[in-house]
């Protein structure tokens, strides 16, 4: 049985570990440092194994010892945003989150895969792979998957059609400055500009691009998890069996998209070897020039922490 580590017992993080859970694919062990939070939490996912059907173990604790020998660490750990708040007001305090979870990492599990959902996420991504020293196919985000899933969302409920036939892309950083593309949406393989008019589409993307800011003010006191959690749950399929799905995720690029030395949403081929292929999409003018302006975003942040 694969084994898969989960760093945080928040939102994200616990219904990070019921969905996989519920997948049947791997073992699954929760860390926190609040005592007790993740031992209740994984309890109370373990007592619904009878009534689901699942058959792994799930278990919480407050040592990293126990992601020994994990084969994905999913890092959720950090403080979420609030109204009003953007994620590179989160920068600060959840870089020294990242730097002490990655040094866990290394010491007990310097094998894994690596999957970064802390926000603000590029950056996050970015410092955890300088943290590990792991290769950059080990380190990756989840963003674009998350941000694709609402696009298609925001598609499927206009059209008023099946989210099963909606398939949509977006690259770029995991915030406002996105880059949703309308070119790469298709419902049943027809192109979104054959089925409605360009005012909607800017509409859609609009809506996307400030999804889970529209989130965190219907809540109030936090964020998305639902979504999240699922994009999360995707992607560690995707590794640990193989499936060589293509998706967006934040990773590292060396002159791919004319991009050198950062974390950007690109399509991905996701496998068991992590990162195994990045897909490079031919873009407009003027998506190169978004991508680019999504990029000095990103690039603002990473200045950052090497400051």
């Amino acid at each position: 049985m694969s084994k898969v580590a989960v760093i945080g017992s928040g939102n994200v993080g616990a219904t990070t570990v019921q969905r996989l859970a519920e997948l049947n694919i791997a073992d699954i062990v929760m860390v926190d440092i609040v005592e007790g939070l993740p031992q209740g939490k994984a309890l109370d996912i373990r007592q619904a194994a009878p009534l689901i059907g699942y058959d792994v173990d799930v278990i919480g604790t407050n040592d990293y010892a126990d992601i020994s020998n994990a084969d994905v660490v999913v890092v959720t750990a950090g403080i979420a945003r609030k109204p009003g708040m953007d994620r590179h007001d989160l920068l600060a305090t959840n870089i020294k989150i990242t730097q002490q979870v990655c040094s866990n990492i290394e010491k007990y599990a310097p094998d894994a895969i690596v999957i970064t959902v802390t926000n603000p996420l590029d950056i996050i991504t970015y410092a955890a792979l300088r943290c590990t020293q792991f290769d950059r196919n080990r380190v990756f985000g989840m963003s674009g998957l998350l941000d694709s899933s609402r696009f298609a969302s925001f598609i499927a409920k206009e059209m008023n059609c099946s989210i099963k036939d909606v398939n949509a892309m977006v690259l770029g950083g995991h915030g406002d400055s996105m880059v949703p593309l309308p070119e790469y949406a298709t419902v049943a393989g027809i192109p979104l500009s054959k089925l409605m008019d360009a005012e909607t589409i800017e509409r859609i993307v609009n809506r996307t691009v400030n999804a889970g800011a529209e989130i965190v003010e219907y809540m109030k006191n936090g964020s998305a998890f639902y979504a999240p959690s699922a994009a999360i749950a995707t992607m560690v399929e995707a590794i640990l069996n193989d499936t060589k799905r293509i998706i967006p995720a934040s990773t590292y690029l060396n002159g791919e998209y004319g991009q050198h030395d950062i974390c950007l949403g690109v399509p991905v081929k996701l496998g068991k070897g992590g990162v195994e292929e990045i897909i490079e999409l031919e873009l407009s003018i003027q998506e190169m020039r978004a991508l680019q302006r999504s990029a000095n975003v990103v690039r603002e942040g990473i200045a950052q922490i090497r400051s």
